[in-house]
């Protein structure tokens, strides 16, 4: 005999002879019915909510959801259709391809004639490729299916201009504590009986689950099932039972660089224990110590450049001395490097300077330095006047010639500006002595 498949997610129970109630998962058992029980994304379901005004006026647009794993992407999805009396269709860019995208589409145009809409919700759309999202557009447009598309990747990369102009990007955020005590307290009261873990437990519980509702609930499934009869863990005794779950992040993606670039404004905003914490972060994820030392050195020639010159010789040697000790013991050169570059004075100078002078240069294309700097190795070129009226600047007084270096047709620049900080103050004196005496010298 068939086994009759029911509407309870797609399961298969009596017809099967297989137990309505069989264990689930707590995660599915805590799944919002309404989305009033959404937690953790008021900006969208709050009653001044993005979502929340869609809804008061029925007029349902496509959208992509964008936000880290455990948010509520799929489940905000499905109620919608709910909401809004549309049936729920749901794919997978990871399983599916051409022939089931096709499906879809002639399954929607078919309940379309019998007056039912279909809100699409297709889970990891970014793993379509062009073409693929490309095949949504003629159904989006002519109002086949609502897209509701979910990604954990920044759509502005993933996803095809064509696909983005024609849906609303909305942001689901990571769950702060606050959402995620509310689902382990909704856990405790389906369950009937409390977490055995301690209030410090509890706090490094939610730490773990990273701002994932789904994870934080899988932990306290699993708190529950280690603990023995009137057994309370504590916080060290909490992360050696769960063996502490991996934080999120993904190297070639935005937890890679939302990490990468808090480390660096850390660094540029003069603040160590920050550095240090986003440094701890990334390594602690996985990241390539060396990958790190090589964005040290960057920071080192963008961010304090001249104005205090050992920055960039700390942060190569810290970069040698990983490659000479490898891990763990190599690591605590990376982060001495990230502690003195974010305690060194800061200056772009150098680096703004390049910048102008690089911009300068593209403009004036080919035109010739004077000749008084250029070499006359033939007769040739000694006539037409190479090298004529050189000075020496190591037999002027103070070794300085004050000669004007730049094409004629451009006239003298000025791109390097050192600051009244760390040694490019003493820099800056230099500088200023120098113009004085081009200045005395006839040189401008």
């Amino acid at each position: 005999m068939k086994a009759r498949r029911t509407q309870e997610g797609g399961g298969l129970f009596a017809a099967a002879g297989l137990d309505r109630d069989a264990p689930r998962p707590l995660p599915d058992k805590l799944r919002p019915r309404k989305l009033s029980e959404v937690v953790g994304q008021d900006h969208l379901l709050g009653p001044d909510g993005v979502l929340t005004r869609m809804l008061a006026t029925r007029a349902l647009g496509s959208l992509i959801f964008w936000g880290p794993p455990g948010t509520g992407k799929t489940t905000v999805a499905r109620l919608l259709a709910d909401a809004t009396a549309l049936h729920f269709e749901q794919i997978s860019a990871v399983f599916s391809g051409v022939a089931d995208l096709k499906k879809a589409f002639d399954a929607a145009r078919s309940r379309r004639e019998t007056g039912l809409g279909t809100l699409l919700f297709v889970d990891e759309v970014h793993r379509f490729n062009r073409t693929q999202q490309d095949s949504f557009l003629p159904v989006m447009e002519d109002g086949t299916v609502v897209l509701i598309g979910a990604t954990t990747e920044n759509p502005s990369f993933e996803i095809n201009a064509a696909l983005l102009s024609r849906a609303r990007v909305l942001v689901f955020r990571p769950l702060d504590e606050a959402a995620i005590e509310k689902l382990l307290v909704r856990a405790e009261v389906m369950e009937g009986r409390p977490l055995p873990i301690d209030a410090d437990a509890r706090a490094s519980l939610i730490r773990m689950a990273d701002g994932d509702g789904r994870a934080a609930l899988t932990l306290a499934e699993e708190a529950w099932r280690a603990a023995r009869r009137d057994e309370i863990f504590d916080a060290a005794k909490l992360q050696e039972i769960l063996q502490r779950r991996a934080p999120i992040y993904d190297k070639s993606q935005d937890g890679h660089y939302n990490l990468i670039s808090a480390l660096h404004k850390s660094v540029r905003g003069s603040d160590p224990d920050a550095a240090l914490y986003y440094l701890c972060r990334m390594l602690d994820a996985g990241e390539s110590p060396l990958y790190l030392a090589r964005r040290l050195v960057r920071m080192a020639v963008e961010d304090i450049g001249l104005a205090d010159p050992q920055a960039l010789v700390i942060a190569n040697a810290a970069k040698d001395a990983y490659d000479f000790l490898g891990s763990p013991e190599g690591e605590l050169a990376i982060a001495q490097a990230a502690i003195y570059l974010a305690t060194a004075p800061k200056s772009n100078a150098a680096y703004a300077a390049f910048g102008a002078a690089m911009r300068t240069a593209r403009e004036a294309g080919s035109l010739l330095p004077p000749k008084h700097i250029l070499n006359a190795p033939t007769k040739l070129m000694k006539g037409e006047g190479y090298g004529a009226g050189y000075q020496y600047d190591h037999d002027a007084p103070d070794a300085f010639s004050g000669q004007d270096y730049f094409p004629e047709a451009l006239g003298r620049q000025r791109f390097y500006d050192p600051p009244e900080r760390g040694f490019e103050r003493e820099i800056r004196k230099r500088l200023e002595y120098w113009a004085k005496l081009r200045r005395e010298r006839g040189g401008g």
